[in-house]
């Protein structure tokens, strides 16, 4: 009640009116897959809040995990630290504690997982407990060289991960975001040498989890490689279908 007491009844009020608009949107469980500068950072925050869903990177859980120093953040951190791999358990934890969140109600928007076969067997099987589903898969699909340079002209506002770029995207202000005027950051590892190495290691792994869904019916591959707004297009269409 404490954090309540510290908004304004007008901030209380659009809040009411949000969660009112909310109730008329339907409940999904999604998931994007697509390699890094395929425009996932620029859709996903309109997916979330066209349908009111909460957006879990993983990347983002396991950090949180760790600075918070949960039970789960604590052997996070002692295995990342040896440079070993998270447990495939550990993360469908974090997704599993998250699904408790008021904010993911509603439904959750997953960026980053599942990467494999066996990821999304047990995600699957987790969300089953739950009497949930998965409701759509999204491909952003876009050739290699178009990648190279997305990513070189990409920006990104740390606290929210929401995308820019400066020729295709760009923020109202040069280097400022948008919604909170924060400065925009370039990613160390947004160079060419580095994405070309993620592009191998993504290909490689990403066609199983495509087949996978594919065979259930719930992928949907989308041209990225359009303007953003028509990218937008198909991803509304997609995610407003009725689920079969």
């Amino acid at each position: 009640m404490d954090s309540i007491r510290n908004y304004r009844v007008e901030q209380l009020l659009e809040e009411i009116a949000r969660r009112q608009v909310c109730e008329t949107r339907p409940k999904k469980d999604i998931i994007l897959v697509g390699p890094p500068g395929s425009g996932k950072g620029t859709q996903a925050p309109r997916i979330k809040d066209d349908l009111c869903l909460c957006h879990l990177a993983t990347g983002d859980l396991l950090r949180n995990a760790v600075a918070k120093g949960t039970e789960i953040g604590k052997k996070a951190k002692e295995i990342m630290e040896k440079g070993e791999l998270v447990p495939d358990q550990m993360v469908i934890d974090l997704i599993e504690g998250a699904l408790e969140w008021p904010e993911c109600e509603r439904g959750v928007l997953l960026d980053g997982f599942p990467r494999t076969v066996p990821q999304a067997e047990a995600l699957d099987g987790m969300f089953a407990g739950k009497g949930k589903s998965v409701d759509h898969v999204i491909e952003f699909r876009v050739d290699d060289e178009v990648l190279v340079e997305r990513i070189a002209g990409r920006r990104v506002h740390p606290a929210s991960g929401r995308s820019y770029h400066l020729k295709f995207n760009p923020p109202k202000v040069e280097g400022r975001d948008d919604v909170t005027g924060d400065p925009l950051i370039h990613r160390s590892d947004d160079t060419e040498e580095v994405l070309r190495k993620r592009m191998e290691s993504y290909h490689k792994s990403t066609s199983p989890i495509l087949e996978y869904y594919s065979k259930k019916g719930l992928l949907k591959t989308v041209d990225a490689m359009q303007p953003i707004g028509s990218v937008w297009d198909e991803v509304h269409s997609t995610i407003h279908s009725k689920i079969i």
